[in-house]
């Protein structure tokens, strides 16, 4: 594999997955942990990414969504499976940006809802479900994350209410802190949050810690957390201390 493309595949792999070993991007890539280490070195020579202890990290906030959405498919839709089946039909669902809020879209499809949304491709993919009230929020266009931000989105949410919010992250810290990447999309979920009577983190097993350097909210904004596998044993203690419901998408509940 020539270096260039290595170059693109350790950067897709952190960018979609948070910070990463110098052991697990041998493996993903198949090269030795030594031709990584000088990949590293010269990635992070040229400003792409940060090493840390043991492998590299890095915090970039506008990430293609198209190259965001081909990664961890499989445990997306088992999230947004869980998701879908909390709601009912006649409820009010608030669908925050991101590739998460995109798979439970599609598992919204036939439902009678009323799913409000700032994420052009979870529009794009209800646009033709006649059995959804769809509202599309108001904003300045990011064209890369496929999304609309800003004040008149923040404008909007504050003359809207839902019964749920499905929240996406960077990033969730083990002290129960939801985190982002990208400080224009912070005020919009802050706002999302106060328009929603439920609000739902969807949260794949990357995002413990993941990334992010924007604080979105604390755990105690937060009344559910659908994962697809066990929050750290620090984190998930937070997040129950605060009163937050932690459930792992595709394990029966008792």
């Amino acid at each position: 594999m020539l270096a260039e493309r290595r170059h693109q595949l350790i950067l897709r792999a952190l960018r979609s997955g948070g910070p990463a070993s110098v052991t697990d991007l041998s493996e993903q890539l198949g090269v030795s942990p030594a031709t990584i280490r000088r990949d590293l070195v010269r990635l992070e020579e040229d400003g792409l990414l940060t090493r840390v202890h043991g492998g590299a990290v890095v915090d970039e906030g506008d990430q293609p969504f198209a190259e965001v959405a081909e990664v961890r498919v499989s445990e997306k839709d088992a999230i947004a499976a869980h998701a879908a089946a909390m709601v009912s039909d006649g409820q009010s669902v608030l669908l925050d940006i991101g590739t998460t809020a995109f798979r439970l879209a599609r598992q919204l499809h036939g439902r009678r809802l009323t799913v409000i949304t700032s994420n052009l491709v979870v529009y794009e993919e209800l646009a033709d479900d006649e059995g959804i009230e769809l509202v599309l929020l108001g904003g300045m266009l990011r064209r890369e994350y496929r999304s609309l931000v800003g004040f008149l989105t923040e404008d909007n949410l504050r003359q809207l209410h839902a019964d749920w919010l499905f929240l996406g992250t960077s990033g969730v810290r083990p002290g129960g802190q939801v985190m982002d990447t990208t400080v224009v999309e912070v005020p919009v979920k802050r706002a999302m949050i106060k328009a929603g009577d439920r609000v739902v983190l969807l949260a794949d097993a990357a995002k413990f810690p993941g990334t992010g350097m924007a604080k979105v909210c604390g755990p105690e904004d937060l009344d559910v957390v659908v994962t697809n596998a066990p929050a750290d044993p620090v984190t998930r203690s937070s997040l129950e201390e605060a009163g937050v419901e932690v459930v792992e998408a595709g394990k029966v509940q008792e």
